[in-house]
């Protein structure tokens, strides 16, 4: 089934951005339960989780005339979610300074997980950054900006396999980096970049 999503997906992802809805159920079903798990991990709450996942398809739905075939969608979904999430923190740091004199032990609890998050992703970037430029490049355009690897082959002017080859020692690099550091990490990196 996963093969066969994979081969269909530029089809169903073309025929979502003309509003088709069944290609639209169809990626929803897919995704939505990886895309939960993905939510819960970071916001601890089912509520919160769920709401993240209508609120990212909401968004595919209302963005879905500019969807392009070639689009990797996996990644584009993980991006909105990443985003949400990064909000869904600023805006509770901000709360949280907002409530601080009030309640202490339920600031602490928050600020925590505000510390996880952000030195997981600040740790992600750092470990981008170590990335030759060439291969650093190619990892934010696909990974980061959703392009496919025709769309970066023909922007940077090289062989898609070139793209195929810096993408896999990028992946590589980043999974053993992350790997070493936690488990959280690890899942981040499977359910967000991978």
């Amino acid at each position: 089934m996963k093969d066969l999503i994979l081969q269909t997906e530029p089809l169903l992802v073309k025929s979502l951005s003309k509003g088709n809805l069944l290609a639209f159920n169809t990626l929803f079903k897919e995704y939505s339960s990886r895309l939960y798990r993905f939510a819960y991990s970071y916001l601890k709450s089912e509520a919160e989780a769920e709401e993240l996942v209508q609120e990212v398809f909401t968004i595919i739905w209302e963005k879905r005339a500019e969807l392009k075939e070639e689009l990797s969608f996996k990644s584009f979904l993980f991006t909105i979610a990443f985003n949400i999430i990064r909000k869904h923190f600023r805006t509770k740091a901000y709360l949280s300074d907002y409530l601080k004199s009030e309640t202490s032990d339920d600031l602490d609890m928050q600020t925590s997980d505000k510390i996880t998050y952000d030195s997981l992703y600040k740790y992600l970037n750092e470990l981008i950054d170590q990335l030759p430029t060439r291969r650093k490049e190619i990892f934010i355009k696909s990974r980061l900006n959703g392009q496919s690897i025709r769309e970066i082959a023909e922007e940077m002017n090289i062989s898609h396999k070139t793209v195929e080859n810096q993408l896999s020692d990028a992946l590589k690099f980043i999974r053993t980096n992350l790997n070493k550091e936690s488990l959280p990490a690890l899942l981040f990196f499977i359910l967000f970049i991978s």
